[in-house]
């Protein structure tokens, strides 16, 4: 059966500072035409950042469109050009002060296929050193050092709600059951 729909024509609704709105004009497989409106963004990156003692760095952060406080793995925007391991450690260290020894490449999941492109890179780090951090402008958040099996559990009672750090650690309990390799990076 043919899925695939084709583009007819494309509008730029809305330009953001990093997203775009937009809005085409598409061909049904069954000959019909449709409208669908979507966002571009640039693609991010997450990070499982695992201490020695099986604890996860996390970060707690108020975010608007939902008017409420989310506790969160690191994670930041790509910029132009950057690839996704440049991305993650630089967002490690400005938003939470740690670098790491050893990195692996844990996979790409994309959190809202109904409207939008973005893709999220995950990476797992370990062999943590604290060092200063510095928040971009703007940013506010408290970075905090939390038992790996707190937060899965905090996972399972909503506590830890967002997509990306769900998916995370759905990838991180993978990788450490030895289900999911991973790629050094």
């Amino acid at each position: 059966m043919e899925l695939t729909e084709q583009e007819l024509s494309s509008e730029v609704i809305l330009e953001g500072g990093f997203i775009t709105l937009r809005r085409d004009r598409v061909r049904l497989p069954d000959g019909k035409e449709a409208t669908r409106e979507y966002v571009e963004h640039p693609g991010a990156v997450a990070v499982l950042a695992l201490t020695d003692a099986d604890e996860l760095v996390m970060e707690r952060q108020y975010r608007y469109p939902l008017r409420r406080e989310f506790l969160e793995i690191p994670a930041g925007k790509r910029d132009a050009g950057e690839a996704p391991e440049v991305t993650a450690k630089r967002e490690l260290l400005e938003e939470t002060g740690y670098t790491a020894r050893r990195w692996r490449f844990l996979g790409t999941a994309f959190p809202c296929i109904g409207y939008a492109d973005e893709a999220i890179h995950y990476f797992l780090a370990t062999g943590l050193t604290q060092q200063e951090r510095a928040l971009d402008d703007g940013e506010f958040l408290e970075v905090l050092v939390v038992p790996l099996k707190k937060v899965q559990a905090m996972a399972l009672s909503g506590e830890v709600c967002d997509s990306k750090s769900i998916v995370g650690l759905h990838w991180l309990a993978a990788h450490q059951n030895g289900m999911l390799p991973g790629v050094p990076v």
